[in-house]
């Protein structure tokens, strides 16, 4: 009898437990995959909607963009469980933001001037329909290079970076020439100055919000050495950055490195518009 009772406590235990662990793991109301008219081209255009559990549409809220990499699209960082898409969607959830991954252009966008078109759009699309407080740009390899590339261009419509294995310099990249020459309209020779202005090394006074990057020493797919020496400077000009570099990684960032540049990133955005709201005159 006695055995039993215990035996009976012990499932009763666990079963608690697993329902406090469940409850305590981040949730969603969606995805909810949303079709768009793209400005530039009047195409129709593609993003993955998810909304914090418990989302009130009347009170300011954070948004995450998650830029996907090269091959993908915009299922990879709602659905895929590998570091850089489960750490982003994970960290979003915990902070209660609202999070969009979209197709910008797809599997070779490189964030050319249709997809960086289309970011624009749902970001006005955002600001339209709820209260966005901090936009985060966030994405990994080819997006985490398109996510550089946006800071630079639109430094106004941006809090916060996190980018994950991508490239600072397209002036100098020299992998997957054949789609960023397509997405850019034509070779480094025929528009040198759309590599130029994409390349955010190139343009760190722009860069005054946030941003955490991650790179890898064996990292042959994309060289971490652009980003590394971007951050150098942004650190020298006393920006708030991260860079989490590890000497001995390759192409991709796991979910530690991952949750730990978007907590940077979120907590710093949100203490600086914290001090900036309790110092600004009345």
């Amino acid at each position: 009898m006695k055995r039993t009772i215990a035996h009976v406590l012990a499932a009763a235990i666990f079963i608690l437990l697993a329902s406090v662990s469940v409850a305590s793991e981040p949730s969603w109301t969606g995805p909810i995959d949303r079709a768009f008219r793209a400005r530039c081209d009047e195409s129709t255009q593609r993003y993955v909607l998810m909304l914090p559990q418990g989302f009130d549409a009347n009170e300011p809220v954070d948004l995450v963009i998650a830029l996907h990499g090269h091959g993908s699209d915009r299922w990879q960082f709602v659905r895929q469980d590998r570091g850089e898409c489960r750490g982003s969607r994970d960290a979003a959830a915990r902070y209660g933001m609202i999070f969009v991954s979209p197709d910008y252009r797809a599997k070779t966008s490189w964030m050319g001037p249709d997809a960086e078109s289309d970011v624009l759009q749902i970001l006005d699309t955002m600001k339209d329909r709820y209260r966005i407080r901090h936009t985060i740009i966030c994405g990994g390899s080819m997006g985490g290079t398109a996510a550089l590339t946006f800071a630079a261009l639109h430094p106004d419509r941006v809090d916060g970076v996190v980018a994950l294995n991508g490239t600072a310099n397209l002036v100098e990249y020299t992998g997957f020439q054949d789609a960023i020459s397509q997405s850019f309209g034509g070779t480094k020779k025929e528009v040198p100055e759309q590599y130029t202005r994409r390349s955010a090394e190139l343009y760190p006074e722009r860069l005054t919000m946030p941003m955490a990057a991650t790179v890898g020493g064996r990292d042959r797919l994309v060289p971490p050495d652009s980003v590394r020496r971007l951050f150098a400077v942004l650190k020298k000009l006393g920006r708030p950055v991260l860079l989490i570099d590890r000497p001995e990684g390759g192409h991709s960032t796991d979910y530690e490195d991952t949750t730990a540049a978007m907590r940077f990133v979120v907590e710093k955005v949100r203490s600086t518009s914290r001090v900036e709201k309790t110092t600004s005159p009345r």
